[in-house]
């Protein structure tokens, strides 16, 4: 019987096989001998136990498309990258480490700007307009009006995908909104700072219809991954590679070098201030990562 693991804990790992439902699952013990580990999101053929108690052993691992190192999961076809149009702000900053962490892991992304009634269309057009110039896909959604609700269906259709962004943009109220049988636990917002005070735990597939799944993933504030360089962060933004043919110096950092065709673009207002300054505040970052 064939299934995706869909939570693990201590050991037992939580498969779902369409009609008949989730067996409770361990994984033999020729795994752990190769150091093998399954991860949620994995394809695996399980023998079932005992059927009335949907007990089970997974048996095999198929071959995987991708796998994530933050957080470990594997066969994401999509990150969902969630952020609130209005309270609270959009922090572009952190936009932007999620976007370079799902591109650097090869998952296609898509942003999605909740809350969209809280603010006028033109406003909202502004800052996502920055994105799509750079050629990302961007959704707007209000899980409160149930607006593009039947947009995002279309978008996860038989796909699994990792949803991500900072706690109290609405993450989970989309999801209860995605599939009413589905409810994750929300979290009240604190009207004195803003934020959400629910934090996922654990990395948890949930099946929302056949062949389509969501995963809430945690947070996450640094770019630490291992093997990632500074020299590597340019290359995830695109908006850099039509002008780095102009710059006198071949592995310019576009940051202090002079003739620097990102920079003159920049000064152009061909490339945006709010990315280019992320994007200086990230090379710091990873410069000052020390080596181990």
């Amino acid at each position: 019987m064939q299934g995706k693991i869909v939570k693990g804990i201590s050991g037992f790992y939580y498969v779902h096989v369409g009609e008949p439902g989730i067996y409770e699952c361990k994984a033999k013990g020729a795994f752990r001998n190769q150091k093998i580990k399954p991860l949620v999101g994995d394809d695996v053929e399980i023998a079932i136990v005992d059927e009335e108690t949907k007990k089970g052993n997974i048996e095999k691992i198929l071959p995987r498309k991708n796998e994530l190192i933050r957080p470990a999961v594997a066969n994401i076809d999509l990150a969902l990258i969630i952020f609130a149009a209005a309270k609270p702000q959009p922090n572009f900053n952190l936009l932007d480490r999620f976007l370079i962490m799902m591109e650097y892991q090869d998952v296609p992304v898509t942003i999605c700007f909740n809350k969209k009634d809280l603010l006028e269309e033109q406003a909202i057009e502004e800052f996502a307009g920055v994105y799509k110039k750079c050629g990302y896909s961007v959704l707007y959604t209000s899980a409160e009006k149930e607006e593009g609700i039947r947009e995002l269906h279309e978008l996860l259709d038989g796909k699994t995908t990792a949803v991500a962004g900072p706690s109290g943009v609405g993450k989970s109220s989309l999801v209860n909104r995605l599939q009413p049988n589905v409810q994750m636990e929300t979290g009240s917002i604190s009207r004195k700072i803003e934020r959400g005070k629910h934090t996922t735990r654990h990395s948890e597939i949930i099946p929302i219809a056949a062949d389509t799944y969501i995963m809430d993933t945690p947070g996450f504030s640094t770019l630490y991954i291992p093997g990632f360089e500074k020299e590597d962060l340019q290359n995830f933004y695109p908006e850099f590679k039509e002008y780095e043919p102009y710059c006198r110096f071949k592995g310019c950092s576009h940051i202090s070098e002079p003739d620097c065709g990102v920079k003159e673009a920049l000064a152009e207002g061909k490339i945006s201030p709010l990315r280019y300054e992320n994007y200086k505040l990230l090379y710091e970052e990873l410069k000052d990562v020390k080596k181990y």
